[in-house]
């Protein structure tokens, strides 16, 4: 099904990008909040933000009784508008600014916007449109979150309108008639001419994240589905760069992948993995953007100061607050830089976050009891074996692995801090004797 085309809805620019089909109208109609509506009174121009919602072919606007557009919407024959609503889905960057753009979807419906006056008309908008919450919250939050009716109807979770607060608020009505909608999809469009020029090009994905529900004080009620209940971040998990003499650590992202994938493409850093060797740049980039949307953990890439080459990455993750605690892991060097002062300056850094910026009590190391290696790594941080977690985590290949626990605590930290500067110290005073 679709709408028809008429001079008023044919974009003079990038006419092909145009779409008449009723699903996409309804699928920016429905996926966004808030709408510009555009009209003039007494001559002049107006344009003015609203809320919104459609049901079924009628698109219905909120606003006051003493706003103008709605008091000019009472004149007979009601007010000529247009309404637009757009919703960005990523930015365009190439290696020409001329051609730097946005993936999105856009729709411009004209038409003549009439004052709604019949009463079950207005009140079954406005519970629309409060239920309009509850669904695109509930999609925000996570496919998981299923329902239909009342567990997703906020009009079932909160008072209606009084007769007095209906007469104060304003609803109109447009009927879609003229309605076309303008997408662009795609990668970035430089000339060929420019596709040898020595910039960053590509594509960065944008969205719209639910946060956290904060309830109003004095509520006892639970919260319905769609109100995202989840723990909020810990503060200790909002991390920039940790910068040494020899490494530096910045938050890792997706963009990451390809310098990732070369740095680790080496079976011998994969066996005690908790997930198998990804088989290409594309691979790592899936794991990245599992790690930069965990909520849990706080992901960094381990850059070479002297080189620039991405030699490492490592997390902190099972934050606890209340107990002081948090876990150091996730972490892969590459073999090159095995037991070097990048490695030693990388935890060196991490501690003294931990400890000195935290304020932690206690952090953990879960190692593989297989790898012996990174026991013996962990154990020259100076810090404490504690046990053995049996049947604690899954590797790679699928099967269950022991993990032994290791812990350095506030008590061992100046110990633990002296010997890691000795160690780097050591391998400075190696580096000047070897340039000697």
């Amino acid at each position: 099904m679709t709408y028809p085309v008429s001079e008023l809805t044919t974009p003079s620019r990038y006419p092909e990008r145009a779409t008449y089909e009723r699903d996409a109208a309804h699928d920016v109609l429905d996926s966004a909040f808030v709408c510009h509506v555009g009209f003039v009174v007494d001559g002049a121009p107006r344009v003015l933000p609203t809320l919104f919602v459609r049901l079924g072919e009628t698109v219905y606007l909120h606003g006051s009784t003493a706003a103008t557009p709605w008091l000019a919407a009472r004149r007979d024959g009601g007010l000529p508008i247009v309404v637009e609503a757009t919703i960005t889905d990523a930015l365009v960057l190439a290696r020409s600014q001329f051609h730097h753009s946005a993936n999105y979807r856009s729709l411009v419906a004209h038409g003549t916007g009439r004052l709604v006056t019949d009463d079950a008309e207005k009140r079954a908008a406005m519970a629309a449109l409060v239920d309009k919450v509850g669904t695109v919250l509930a999609a925000g939050i996570s496919a998981s979150v299923e329902g239909s009716g009342a567990e997703l109807r906020r009009s079932a979770h909160s008072r209606p309108p009084t007769a007095a607060e209906l007469a104060k608020t304003a609803v109109i009505a447009l009927d879609l008639a003229d309605v076309s909608v303008k997408r662009r999809t795609g990668p970035v469009g430089d000339d060929e001419d420019d596709l040898s020029l020595p910039y960053w090009a590509g594509i960065v994905p944008l969205q719209t994240t639910v946060g956290v529900a904060e309830p109003a004080d004095g509520v006892t009620a639970p919260a319905p589905a769609y109100a995202n209940t989840a723990r909020k971040r810990s503060r200790w998990l909002d991390g920039g760069e940790l910068v040494g003499t020899h490494v530096v650590l910045r938050p890792l992202t997706v963009p990451d992948a390809p310098e990732l994938f070369t740095a680790f493409d080496d079976p011998e850093v994969w066996p005690h993995m908790t997930v198998p060797q990804p088989t290409g740049p594309d691979g790592w980039a899936a794991l990245a953007a599992t790690a930069v949307a965990d909520r849990e953990r706080l992901a960094w890439v381990q850059r070479d100061l002297a080189t620039g080459e991405l030699v490492g990455t490592t997390s902190y993750y099972a934050v606890n607050e209340a107990t002081e605690s948090l876990v150091i892991g996730w972490t892969m060097v590459a073999r090159p830089w095995w037991r070097t002062a990048v490695n030693t300056e990388t935890k060196l850094l991490l501690l003294t976050r931990a400890f000195e910026t935290l304020g932690a009590g206690r952090v953990e190391f879960q190692v593989d009891i297989r790898n012996v290696r990174s026991q013996r790594a962990v154990e020259r941080l100076g810090a404490t074996r504690e046990g053995v977690l049996r049947r604690h985590k899954k590797r790679g290949d699928g099967t269950w692995r022991d993990s032994v626990i290791f812990a350095i605590i506030v008590d061992d930290w100046p110990t633990v801090r002296n010997g890691l500067a000795s160690r780097l110290a050591a391998h400075d005073t190696g580096a000047r004797a070897r340039d000697h």
